[in-house]
């Protein structure tokens, strides 16, 4: 018995996420189905964690167990010749027993892309938020400061969460243009359920003028999701790339 990491990408643009969910396309339930059907049982993967519905990845990470006699790159032929159009397996390498693609990640980025068009892009419309209203980057770029750090981010987290410890830490968060697209870059040790599509919206808002950039400490103190601004849509996210150690 091996162990394999996989890095993978995927279009969650026609996913209900990547958990496994009852009589619904997911990302876990397409690699499992193709993965039990090669070893004549069921066959489980773990993830470095879940994304919500028509959130996408660059650089998810994912284990299993196999008793398979495969090579590595013979097993990134197979599965991608398997798998559907908008799941690609990107690299496959066999790792220590030990390695748990959830409990062992040091860090992780997350992306979210903004259309700043005037006129709505159809060919982007399931890869980037449209938002062409006029921001202030100076002022995003300087409440985004008072975010990095080690913070209780209870305000910038979904009610509907069942995690008690919402305190995380935020290393980077760079705020950039290319490709006609606006894009926020958030890097961290972890991050709550809808957490970044909250620091984006309410970053947005800063932009707008609605929010001071300065008031970020005061509704990170509050500890009320009220306080922070609107979640941002699911479409313009990205899991990026994580992070272990070596």
């Amino acid at each position: 018995m091996k162990r394999l990491k996989c890095v993978i990408s995927y279009d969650g643009s026609q996913f209900a996420g990547y958990q496994v969910q009852p009589g619904k396309r997911t990302v876990q339930g397409e690699i499992e189905t193709i993965l039990s059907r090669m070893h004549k049982k069921k066959v489980g993967i773990y993830a470095s964690g879940r994304t919500d519905a028509h959130v996408h990845a660059h650089g998810q990470v994912i284990h299993f167990d196999t008793d398979l006699n495969i090579p590595c790159d013979k097993w990134k032929k197979a599965l991608n010749s398997m798998l559907p159009d908008d799941i690609v397996m990107k690299y496959v390498s066999e790792v220590d027993e030990h390695f748990h693609a959830r409990f062992n990640v040091k860090a992780k980025e997350y992306r979210y892309h903004i259309c700043r068009n005037e006129n709505r892009n159809p060919f982007t419309r399931y890869y980037a938020y449209h938002y062409p209203y006029k921001l202030d980057y100076m002022k995003m770029k300087e409440a985004a400061t008072h975010l990095i750090g080690t913070h209780d981010f209870t305000s910038f987290c979904s009610a509907k969460t069942e995690v008690e410890d919402k305190v995380r830490t935020i290393y980077e968060i760079d705020i950039y243009e290319g490709n006609d697209q606006l894009v926020f870059r958030f890097v961290g040790n972890g991050f709550l359920y809808n957490m970044v599509r909250i620091l984006v919206g309410t970053l947005l808002e800063v932009g707008q003028g609605k929010i001071k950039p300065v008031e970020i400490k005061a509704i990170l103190e509050s500890r009320a999701r009220p306080k922070a601004g609107k979640t941002a849509p699911p479409q313009g996210l990205y899991l990026w790339e994580v992070f272990y150690d070596n």
